[in-house]
């Protein structure tokens, strides 16, 4: 059996696309596999457990129907669904993983990770991911009314587009720096993150051994995977219509 790995789905109940894509691929390419991890953002926004939006019941019936088959379902917060918590997860089926989680594969030790934190070299943002994962931050936004919240989300939405339309492109990508020091803390020669939209496959060296980077696409015009197999591991893509 197959172990898939996907990100940056960014779903919105703007993109009913995007969500029917999802959908195929769990009743067609990701039927019977070992399991699934789903690498952040997941959501466009999250705003709580608690949020009653149709599109949120529906991805929840989803998810638990297919977890329900025996694939085993992973899921890890992005910097625009940092507020998943136990009750999503619990109804769902899936299970929460930290941001980085190493784990072992086809006897390989795999680092997987959102990728937000490899970006050191955007100060703004570094910023204010260290205040949304302030769990007394949190908290303090989990209070407020659903519709309040909803306002919130679209505000912070609206002025991350506006900063990066000005940053370099570099600066919101990963810091090869950034990425080594990570990889070897966990004693790692292949990580597997989403977030920068940047798909693709990226060989270095680390310690003189061959490393890897494999980034996730992002679902929008395209749908992405990474199909890791007996012995391979594919990234793929397929139109969405």
């Amino acid at each position: 059996m197959s172990t898939y790995f996907i990100s940056d789905l960014h779903l919105d109940g703007n993109r009913p696309d995007v969500t029917r894509a999802f959908f195929d691929f769990l009743h067609g390419r990701a039927a019977g596999a070992e399991a699934l991890y789903i690498l952040g953002d997941f959501f466009e926004a999250w705003i709580g457990d608690d949020d009653d939006t149709p599109l949120v019941n529906e991805v929840i019936d989803e998810l638990n129907r297919f977890s329900g088959t025996g694939v085993e379902l992973y899921l890890m917060h992005g910097n625009r669904d940092f507020l998943l918590g136990s009750d999503f997860a619990q109804r769902a089926g899936v299970v929460l993983l930290e941001d980085p989680t190493a784990l072992s594969l086809g006897g390989e030790r795999l680092l997987l990770m959102h990728g937000d934190s490899l970006c050191t070299l955007d100060e703004q943002y570094m910023a204010f991911r260290r205040q949304a994962r302030d769990p007394r931050w949190q908290q303090e936004l989990l209070t407020k009314p659903l519709q309040e919240r909803r306002a919130i989300a679209a505000q912070i939405r609206s002025v991350s587009k506006t900063m990066n339309s000005r940053k370099a492109e570099d600066i919101m990508d990963v810091t090869p720096e950034e990425v080594e020091r990570v990889m070897r803390e966990h004693n790692v020669n292949r990580l597997i993150h989403g977030h920068t939209h940047r798909p693709g496959r990226h060989a270095f060296t680390i310690n003189g051994e061959p490393a890897e980077r494999i980034v996730l696409g992002d679902w929008d015009r395209d749908a992405w995977c990474l199909k890791a197999g007996k012995d391979s591991l594919e990234l793929t893509h397929w139109p969405i219509s």
